[in-house]
């Protein structure tokens, strides 16, 4: 049944660019498929009254980073009481923390790395952990920001106090895990399968995932069996003990000498793009794009 739909694209968050592909292909897949859209940036002026006057039945949500999925936009679709793609309110604040998420998933079992929250400028002031580590955004999507302190290094990184930093003050401080970049879709109750990613860049930061040849991918992963079980049935675990829905993306580290699989976060609005990994592994399971977003748009609801 063909339905009138809003795709939410673009925003204001360092995300931009790459939410405006990813919103262009979904719509492009939902119009192949009969639907009527209407596209809508909410960086533009007055975009609440443009999505009122447009009267959809439903919003699909191609917003990353701040205000697309850190519940706030979830929050405005509740109050018009629009029915909305991906995860809700709560599920999409929370996970959007990484550290607060990252202390409810170790309660549901799962295997995190230790972390603590500072403030920027006391984080480029001294090691706060002890090399190797990791210094990131605690709430930022597409591996912004995040910088790797190598094991032996004299100084924190010097870039966490520049006047050009437009992170925000809090930074998460983590413990680097090495090995290998695993990353598992879950689609409604399902998890699709173990991706393998290997960049070529330093490691899977912004350019490696949406530049074309940034990264290969290698899917699914070749792992041992237990090991991509084990994946999945995490990535599954974190998606409902978050109170997830519809399309979710978890990413791991798996260090092989060791033997040991660490979940690093978890994403409640995976990229749409021509590179991005959870269309990949949908296709792998034989769902194509158009078939994946004309699920998502199903599943739409309001409240969720």
């Amino acid at each position: 049944m063909s339905k009138r739909i809003a795709v939410l694209s673009g925003g204001l968050s360092p995300e931009r660019e790459v939410s405006k592909v990813s919103g262009a292909q979904a719509a492009r897949a939902l119009r192949a498929r009969g639907h009527d859209v209407v596209e809508i940036d909410p960086a533009e002026p007055f975009w609440p009254e443009k999505l009122k006057e447009a009267a959809p039945d439903l919003a699909f949500n191609a917003l990353h980073g701040e205000w697309g999925e850190d519940g706030r936009i979830q929050g405005v679709l509740e109050y018009m009481r629009l029915p909305y793609t991906h995860s809700g309110v709560l599920a999409s604040a929370l996970a959007m923390d990484k550290q607060r998420a990252k202390a409810v998933l170790r309660a549901a079992g799962l295997n995190c790395p230790d972390g603590l929250i500072a403030d920027r400028f006391e984080a480029a002031r001294d090691h706060l952990m002890r090399p190797p580590y990791v210094a990131k955004p605690n709430a930022q999507g597409s591996s912004v920001g995040v910088v790797i302190v190598p094991e032996g290094a004299n100084a924190p990184p010097a870039v966490l106090a520049s006047d050009d930093w437009p992170y925000g003050d809090e930074v998460l401080i983590e413990r680097f895990i090495p090995g290998r970049e695993l990353t598992v879709a879950v689609l409604g109750d399902r998890a699709l399968t173990v991706t393998e990613i290997v960049p070529k860049t330093a490691f899977y930061d912004y350019e490696a995932k949406y530049a074309d040849g940034g990264s290969a991918h290698q899917l699914p992963a070749d792992i041992p069996a237990a090991v991509t079980d084990e994946a999945m049935a995490a990535a599954l675990t974190a998606h409902q003990t978050l109170g997830c829905r519809g399309l979710t993306r978890s990413d791991f580290r798996y260090d092989p000498a060791t033997n040991a699989l660490w979940l690093l976060e978890i994403n409640t609005q995976p990229g749409m793009t021509p590179t991005s990994l959870a269309p990949e592994q949908a296709a792998y399971c034989g769902i194509s794009f158009e078939d994946l977003v004309e699920w998502m748009a199903e599943d739409a609801s309001c409240p969720r």
